[in-house]
């Protein structure tokens, strides 16, 4: 007798040369082809999600330190799911990867899935957020939509969390390095944020003549990062671009809207093999890590209003 995935329905759409596959458990991308070219890093239906991959990170991005946070005059505190290696204390990542999603409409080239937000210690505001996956000539498009539907202001921050394919399959953690160190990634921002012990922000320094430069797009060879970049860089209609080029000429143009203002890199340089996808993590965040208690890029959704992000993944193979 069949069951449903652990992952929940799996919702797969097509255009083109394009699929992707987009789960219930988390209105989260399992995986992103572009032909026979994985784009986005994938797992099998009933797999523990490795390292986030393909998470919506919301209602924030990153860590709030020791999981509290005062809002609006109010104290609140969510559950601390980092704590190590010590002195790591912090609520990562938000709430939206724990539940499973609604389904509003499935078409051949897009889905769009649901989440209202349970009534939380961490989190009691009454948020609906909406995550519409569209496939076009392009690539994809990511459009999530966060509504107010309560009677207070509500704070709000969201990252996605895309594993981008080296377009290999090491089969250790060390090839997985090497394969890798041979891409290249574009951050086209003038600031890199600086954290403490606990990867908490303290402070941000300019990335002229570091390791944190990464405007011209340099092969990351001998370059690990579990880090942010902000004061980025615009085009004349607001978006902000991130590029990722792998040796196979794919290559990943990461379109963010006037609401992105921080990108993180997570290079997972020298982790487990249970915990090392095949590439490496680029996120787009409309605030870094803990903005519920800097204030730093936090949005602030009033009653019976609401606010969009919108990401694209533009694939080409040169």
């Amino acid at each position: 007798m069949g069951t449903t995935p652990r992952t929940g329905n799996q919702y797969s759409i097509h255009y083109g040369d394009f699929s992707a596959v987009i789960c219930e458990l988390g209105a989260k991308v399992r995986r992103f082809d572009y032909g026979d070219k994985e784009v986005f890093c994938s797992y099998g239906p009933d797999d523990l999600t490795p390292t986030c991959c393909g998470y919506i990170l919301a209602p924030w991005p990153n860590r709030i330190k020791d999981g509290e946070y005062d809002f609006n005059g109010k104290h609140y505190c969510a559950p601390v799911n980092e704590y190590h290696p010590s002195p790591r204390n912090n609520a990562n990542h938000g709430y939206a990867y724990q539940y499973m999603w609604r389904l509003e409409s499935l078409t051949e080239n897009g889905v769009t899935q649901s989440l209202r937000f349970p009534n939380l210690d961490g989190y009691p505001f009454d948020v609906t957020v909406s995550a519409t996956y569209e496939l076009g000539e392009q690539g994809l498009t990511a459009t999530v939509t966060a509504r107010n539907d309560g009677d207070e202001p509500a704070p709000w921050a969201l990252g996605l969390h895309p594993w981008l394919s080296n377009g290999r399959s090491g089969a250790t953690s060390a090839e997985r390095d090497a394969d890798s160190a041979r891409c290249r990634l574009k951050i086209d921002a003038d600031t890199h944020v600086t954290v403490d012990a606990g990867l908490v922000p303290n402070g941000t320094e300019p990335v002229d003549g570091t390791a944190f430069d990464l405007r011209e797009g340099p092969v990351l060879d001998g370059r690990s990062f579990d880090d942010a970049w902000v004061d980025v860089h615009r085009a004349a209609d607001g978006t902000t671009t991130t590029v990722f080029s792998r040796p196979d000429g794919l290559e990943v143009r990461l379109v963010g809207d006037r609401t992105i203002n921080a990108w993180q890199c997570y290079t997972a340089t020298g982790a487990p093999f249970d915990q090392h996808p095949n590439g490496i993590a680029v996120e787009p965040m409309t605030a870094p890590a803990n903005a519920f208690r800097s204030g730093d890029h936090l949005t602030v959704i009033e009653p019976g209003t609401s606010v969009t992000t919108v990401v694209r993944y533009e694939v080409s193979v040169r």
